[in-house]
């Protein structure tokens, strides 16, 4: 696989006189700063260097392609050119293998019909895609029809960033064997893992999740018809999720019509932050079923769970729920059609959460015991658990969020790890991104023209993108996402004028330790005012959700490595004291043990994320 990031155009000669040329992209937007930004301070170098680097020709000749509604045709120069990212779907491969495989730091391959029909053997992949940035790998028919076939991934995926993995129609048919997965896309950032008509049709064949994207961030997991059919295969989710951020997975006719399936997931989802997790149609029509979720969400931040028509239809299913969904913030858990008309079954909640709603619910063979209710008393211990200790420091980092106070010289306090976890990209000109559809509703046509496939990475992210652009303003914000410098000032000088500066944290040193707050100086003399911040999204292009931010304080300090008072850091910071709109879940309330309107919560901007202030 291809991910076309970056391309130098032209020779040197050609560089510099692409320099002095009138009509580059780059050209086009010096002349615009000065036009609109009335002040003389220098140009922000971190800034401009995210400017488009096409020259005048390519970006004449790009606008046309868009206009024409024909830039798919030259996509692979128009991604290198312009430093785009453009994720490709891998070319098929048709090659088998007969005997065992090892795949050590491996990335980026397609494996289709690969082990079909195997006897016996074994595949490892150890350490494969690991430490990889944006990782694609597709396992099309993999293992199926196979026999005694074992499969181990073992830290597959791990440390990846904007990780995506397809598991289409794995194992299926196979009889016996083991499929292990161990310290999958553990430590990933924005995990996309689809799995798919897995281990439909099978025998005996059993897998195994331990540590599965354990401490990842963000991202989405999907099990669709995964053992669809099957006859007494064991499954086993382990330490799945464990101390995730914000993760989301979803179980669609998971073991639907299987034989004596036997699922167990143990300390599932345990510590995340505000997971959401879907089951539909799970074990619908099953015979003999034996499910028992364990720990499951246990001691979690929110979270939201729901089953849908979960072992409906069933035969002698025997479904368990011990401790679970006791997450310490209140979570939501929904059954729909839980057991409904299921013959001869069993289930059993003992030690579950709070906040559970039962529609047409099997009414006879269930049983519910120490079944918490919502109370002050449970409230009153939650909270103070989620305002201190080591659970705070599971989902809220040290240091992400500090009160104005922090903000004195010779304070030591520790940094988030403000690093940004981004894949690099440029904006585009003006001259292309107004051409370029930009709406949920015009989705299809922006993934034609990227050459996006339905259900990927990139077609999430964009999904995302677009709903928190399209998103209604929260009462007296402003917000735009913008795709070019241009765009971003006139956003910024529509809120604030046109005598603004742009601000963000030099580098991203100090990092994950301590550090010491040095020389201070205070925007606009410490006085209240309002800001435009704007954060990336992920997009083809460099793409920003920008808005503004009332009534806040902004801060520029010297970081110092405690030990040796060496500058390593130039920060800026945001205090934002008008908390009063906020969830009282924030994760700043978590941190800092208060609730919305009753403190300032401030934080530093994060690595090319950035504020725009009036002018000093």
């Amino acid at each position: 696989m291809q991910v076309f990031l970056a391309g130098a155009v032209g020779s040197s000669d050609g560089a510099v006189a692409e320099e002095k040329n009138p009509f580059t992209p780059k050209a086009f937007l010096m002349r615009y700063w000065d036009k609109e930004i009335r002040n003389n301070l220098p140009k922000p170098a971190f800034l401009l260097s995210k400017a488009s680097p096409l020259s005048a020709v390519e970006s004449a000749a790009f606008a046309k392609l868009v206009a024409t509604n024909t830039l798919s045709t030259r996509l692979p120069e128009f991604c290198s050119a312009a430093q785009l990212l453009c994720i490709p779907e891998l070319g098929p491969s048709l090659e088998k293998h007969s005997k065992d495989a090892n795949f050590a730091v491996y990335q980026d391959k397609n494996f289709t019909n690969y082990g079909t029909d195997r006897l016996g053997g074994v595949d490892s992949f150890k350490n494969y895609s690991e430490d990889q940035n944006i990782p694609v790998n597709d396992f099309r028919r993999y293992s199926r029809g196979s026999t005694g076939h074992k499969d181990k991934f073992l830290s597959y995926g791990t440390n990846g960033n904007v990780v995506d993995q397809d598991f289409h129609t794995y194992g299926t048919g196979a009889t016996g064997g083991v499929g292990d997965f161990k310290h999958y896309a553990e430590e990933v950032n924005v995990p996309d893992l689809r799995f798919t008509s897995y281990a439909d049709d099978a025998n005996g064949r059993a897998h195994s999740f331990t540590s599965y994207t354990e401490n990842g961030n963000s991202g989405q997991q999907s099990f669709t018809s995964y053992g669809k059919h099957g006859n007494g295969a064991p499954n086993e989710f382990k330490h799945y999720g464990t101390h995730s951020n914000v993760v989301g997975s979803d179980f669609s006719n998971y073991g639907e019509a299987g034989n004596a399936a036997n699922d167990t997931f143990t300390n599932y989802g345990v510590d995340m932050n505000n997971p959401t997790i879907n089951f539909r149609n799970y074990g619908d029509g099953g015979n003999g079923a034996n499910e028992k979720f364990s720990n499951y969400r246990d001691q979690s931040n929110v979270g939201a769970d729901s089953f849908s028509s979960y072992a409906k239809n069933s035969n002698a299913a025997e479904v368990g729920f011990t401790n679970y969904g006791k997450s310490f913030n209140e979570g939501t858990d929904k059954f729909t059609g839980y057991g409904k008309d299921a013959t001869g079954h069993k289930v059993d909640f003992k030690g579950y959460g709070v906040n559970n709603t039962f529609k047409e619910y099997a009414k006879e063979g269930v049983t519910f015991a120490q079944y918490t209710n919502v109370s002050t008393t449970l409230s009153a211990s939650m909270t103070s658990k989620a305002a201190s200790g080591s659970f705070v420091k599971r989902w809220v980092e040290p240091g992400k969020f500090f009160r104005e106070k922090m903000l004195k010289q010779g304070t030591v306090m520790p940094m988030p790890d403000i690093r940004d976890k981004m894949p690099e990209r440029s904006f585009l000109p003006r001259s292309i991104v107004s051409k370029l559809p930009f709406s949920s509703s015009k989705l299809s046509e922006l993934k034609q023209m990227f050459k996006v496939s339905d259900n990927s990475s990139m077609d999430n992210f964009m999904k995302e993108s677009l709903s928190d652009c399209e998103r209604t303003p929260s009462p007296g914000e402003t917000k735009r996402c913008v795709g070019s410098i241009e765009d971003m000032i006139d956003f910024a000088t529509s809120v604030l004028g046109r005598n603004v500066a742009v601000r963000t944290t030099q580098n991203a040193n100090g990092s994950k330790k301590n550090v010491m707050v040095g020389s201070i100086n205070r925007i606009n003399g410490g006085k209240v005012t309002q800001s435009v911040s704007c954060h990336q999204s992920m997009f083809p292009y460099l793409l920003y959700y920008c808005h503004s931010v009332p009534k806040v304080r902004v801060y520029e300090a010297d970081l110092l490595d405690p030990n040796s008072k060496a500058k390593i850091n130039h920060g800026v910071a945001i205090c934002h004291l008008d908390t009063t709109a906020w969830s009282p879940t924030h994760g700043a309330f978590l941190a800092l043990g208060s609730g919305p309107g009753r403190i300032e919560v401030c934080h530093w901007i994060f690595e090319n994320d950035m504020t725009w202030t009036i002018t000093d």
